[in-house]
């Protein structure tokens, strides 16, 4: 245990003459006298031992390299599991007990090839909450704690890349991270120990097999793959850029002793990706502050805490009152358009644009947007070469996709076109990317749905229950499928349509369930009807409502149609445009004049009307000779996907089919009628001789 523990004896081992068989001369009555003490020491030690090994199950020690590492010519990861100890509520139920446990993962770089911007995956299986990770940051910039129960990824900070021992003589400090974990896992009791099923290398240009799993460790060498190829870059010394959904660089433009000023630009590079009333966050990680913004602001101003931080014991007889933010986590917004031309915030292009940015499909000028900030640094980081991006960035919107983003990587600097208008080239000092990309929205998670309908089936189906999730499920059931609706209920909130839900309900012989379901919650709802289907084509309608206050500029929509595209016409009301590099993608926009979608108002009659949404509709023409067997009673004429501003919209589970109208109408006494008339008619000619 890292301790020895000497007791102080009676009696003397050393030092006494010997007799003749070479043993310590002792008469009988030393050894009487000498049997209690020694039984009492004997029986205290073996009682420490015994308390000991008691606790190795809550405090293993750190297993020794494996001899695999020595054999490693790549990227060597292991995974160490230290401790645990039982956490409060103390529950019989072992599922439900919480254990805190603390490991370390280990990033060596054993290879000849250093390692930029290391990025490692641990597959975390039992409902693991992380609440500390020292040496590294969370990908996608999470808080701490942070649910991994479905395994996580990590990136390095301060240490973001691992050099070779070959150019470091073997320093350990430079080849070498460690991850010091700690966090909550559920359910697994002792002595079974709670591994991570897999560690992996997620850096492009290397494989890792499945990983060697040990009684408290894992571990796994990731070599290069020598049929990779990496992109084209300028230099050796950064990563070439990377590509994604938006970006966005952080450059160094000027640097002195105790500041500097960057410059960040956000491009969006997703035919389908937009950004409206962007937000953007960071965290400084050094004590850093933003003096001052063009092109964008902070959305609070508060310099307190500058006063009681770090800068205030460094900064003595600095007037804080003209800084812009001191929070080690400031929430930055684009200017409005009306600040575009101010001499102190704006003159910079690409900026004030209301925090929109538009995808290239639409206007490829409205794509990016730039704004630059003085920040100032604390020690030891006054030097002008210490500079450090801040970390775990996030961008969101209104109405918009979800993106994760990832660490900043140190790239080439940035060039830029010289000011003075001849033909030369400037560059940034230093510059680091950030990329992000889209993520489906999870299970009622989504912004925006879908209903369908058809002319063949007079009942509408409405968007899911809690499509855009639910927060208040106490007079309402969050699981129950949704009331099939008529056709003017699409028109009215969803807490005016209950009882013509209930009277649907009726007059169809529906069953209603108690309680009813809970509304759809989305802010933006898009019905596709089938209005009509005859020999040679078919006809679509989809219908916008807005059921927010908010209205959307430059709106666009989006459907993917798998088995229909190949027959898409036109729309009439829309701009359309067929995007066949995007799965059969099919582009809406609003025609120049009419791309506002209004927001919801109050009716004629506040008291008594109900409230109207903001509505846009058009029809679309199909024809089936590019598509032969298709069949619209089916449901071969319903979108597969349907986006709205970039947002994935929540489809219904089921479509309209013929089936139900044609159930509707009972054929069989037309059959009999027809016949009966038939057999009459017969038997009358044949009574006229006919």
């Amino acid at each position: 245990m890292g301790f020895a523990l000497i007791p102080h004896l009676p009696f003397r081992l050393h030092g006494r003459p010997r007799s003749g068989r070479g043993r310590p001369y002792q008469s009988k009555k030393m050894k009487k006298q000498n049997i209690f003490p020694f039984s009492i020491i004997t029986v205290f030690l073996l009682f420490l031992h015994i308390e000991m090994c008691f606790a190795q199950d809550y405090d293993e020690p750190v297993a020794a390299p494996p001899p695999e590492e020595e054999n490693c010519d790549g990227i060597f990861l292991s995974y160490n599991f230290i401790s645990r100890q039982k956490e409060f509520p103390h529950v019989k139920n072992v599922s439900a007990q919480s254990w805190a446990f603390k490991s370390i993962a280990t990033v060596l770089n054993a290879g000849s090839y250093e390692l930029k911007a290391w990025k490692i995956f641990i597959g975390f299986q039992h409902r693991e909450i992380l609440v500390s990770a020292g040496g590294a940051v969370l990908v996608g910039g999470d808080d701490l704690p942070a649910a991994v129960g479905n395994g996580t990824f990590f990136s390095g900070y301060p240490q973001t890349d691992l050099k070779t021992s070959i150019e470091t003589a073997g320093d350990i400090n430079q080849i070498q991270v460690e991850i010091q974990l700690m966090g909550t896992q559920f359910g697994v009791k002792p002595p079974k120990i709670p591994m991570p099923s897999t560690i992996r290398l997620e850096n492009d240009g290397y494989k890792c097999p499945a990983p060697t799993h040990r009684r408290s460790s894992m571990y796994v060498c990731c070599v290069r793959n020598p049929k990779y190829k990496a992109p084209a870059s300028k230099s050796i010394k950064f990563l070439p850029r990377q590509n994604g959904d938006l970006l966005l660089t952080y450059d160094v433009l000027q640097a002195y002793q105790g500041n500097y000023l960057a410059q960040v630009t956000i491009d969006n590079n997703n035919p389908l990706g937009r950004l409206d009333h962007w937000n953007l966050t960071w965290e400084w990680m050094r004590g850093e502050f933003i003096y001052s913004m063009r092109g964008a602001y902070t959305h609070k101003r508060d310099y307190s805490q500058c006063i009681y931080g770090p800068a205030a014991q460094f900064y003595k007889d600095f007037d804080f009152s003209p800084v812009m933010n001191c929070e080690k986590r400031p929430i930055i917004a684009d200017l409005p358009a009306d600040r575009a031309q101010d001499e102190k915030v704006g003159k910079l292009p690409y900026c004030c644009r209301n925090g929109t940015l538009l995808p290239t499909t639409m206007d490829e000028s409205k794509a990016r947007a730039i704004f630059q900030l003085q920040v100032f640094k604390v020690p030891p980081d006054m030097n002008r070469t210490a500079l450090f991006p801040p970390q775990k960035w996030k961008i969101n919107g209104i109405l918009n996709p979800d993106y994760k983003c990832g660490p900043p990587i140190r790239v080439d600097p940035t060039e830029f076109p010289d000011p003075s208008g001849l033909q030369a080239t400037s560059q940034a000092i230093s510059s680091w990317q950030v990329v992000c990309n889209i993520t489906r929205p999870k299970l009622k998670q989504s912004r925006c749905c879908v209903s369908f309908s058809a002319y063949y089936n007079d009942s509408v189906i409405p968007c899911n229950t809690c499509a855009c999730g639910c927060d208040g499920t106490t007079y309402c059931n969050p699981n129950a499928r949704p009331l099939l609706l008529p056709s003017e209920a699409l028109l009215v909130p969803f807490e005016n349509r209950t009882s013509k839900a209930k009277a649907w309900a009726k007059i169809k012989h529906y069953h209603v369930p108690n309680p009813l379901p809970c509304p759809d919650n989305c802010g933006v709802s898009i019905n596709w009807h089938i209005n009509s289907d005859y020999r040679n084509g078919w006809t679509s309608r989809i219908t916008l409502f807005n059921w927010d206050e908010i209205p959307f500029e430059d709106w666009f929509a989006a459907i993917q149609m798998h088995g229909a595209y190949r027959g898409y016409e036109a729309v009439y009301s829309f701009n359309g445009t067929k995007l066949p590099q995007l799965n059969n993608t099919i582009f809406f926009q609003g025609l120049p004049g009419l791309n506002y979608l209004v927001g919801e108002t109050n009716g004629s009659d506040a008291k008594h009307d109900p409230r109207v949404p903001g509505k846009q509709q058009s029809v679309i023409s199909f024809t089936k000779k590019k598509t032969p067997g298709i069949n619209i009673l089916r449901g071969d004429g319903f979108p597969s996907r349907v986006f709205f501003n970039g947002e994935e919209c929540s489809l219904p589970t089921d479509f309209p089919t013929g089936n139900g109208h044609r159930s509707r109408l009972n054929v069989l006494p037309i059959i009999i009628l027809a016949i009966t008339t038939f057999f009459l008619l017969t038997g009358q000619f044949h009574l006229l001789g006919v």
